[in-house]
């Protein structure tokens, strides 16, 4: 007797190190979420991925792509994004007591993400770094 296929739980896609990843990578989030029926709020995920990678491409240098991870958690959806710079992100786990300045374009990513997702980090890897963040969800039941 054959066993159906396993459905994928996790996703690692490499993104170009342009700006033109963070349209990929949010659809890839969008796809994920709709394709597995998971209750994590899509719009939340794909902003947050949005800044994830549009960080990643800013504040890092080089050709290297950046790569994206997406994991289905029973309790929830986690999105990492990997990049060369071993240079932890700043700001991102303490809460910056200042407010970014409202005229200025930058300085509000690593708010967002801070304030929108269950629980965010980073840690290190091999080839650099891994900036990450949580939702709350599950795959609703068919």
């Amino acid at each position: 007797m054959h066993e159906p296929p396993a459905i994928p739980t996790s996703w690692r896609v490499a993104l170009p190190h342009t700006t033109a990843a963070v349209p990929v990578a949010r659809a890839l989030v969008r796809t994920a979420l709709a394709e597995r029926d998971h209750s994590a709020d899509c719009d939340t995920a794909e902003l947050l991925t949005a800044e994830l990678v549009a960080n990643a491409v800013e504040h890092t240098s080089g050709a290297t792509p950046i790569e994206l991870v997406l994991r289905l958690l029973p309790t929830g959806f986690q999105v990492e994004v990997h990049d060369a710079d071993p240079e932890p992100p700043r700001d991102l786990t303490r809460p910056h007591l200042e407010l970014p300045d409202p005229w200025q374009e930058h300085g509000r990513g690593l708010l967002l993400i801070r304030s929108l997702s269950s629980s965010c980090g980073h840690r290190p890897t091999e080839s650099g770094k891994a900036v990450w963040f949580r939702l709350p969800g599950q795959r609703r039941p068919v």
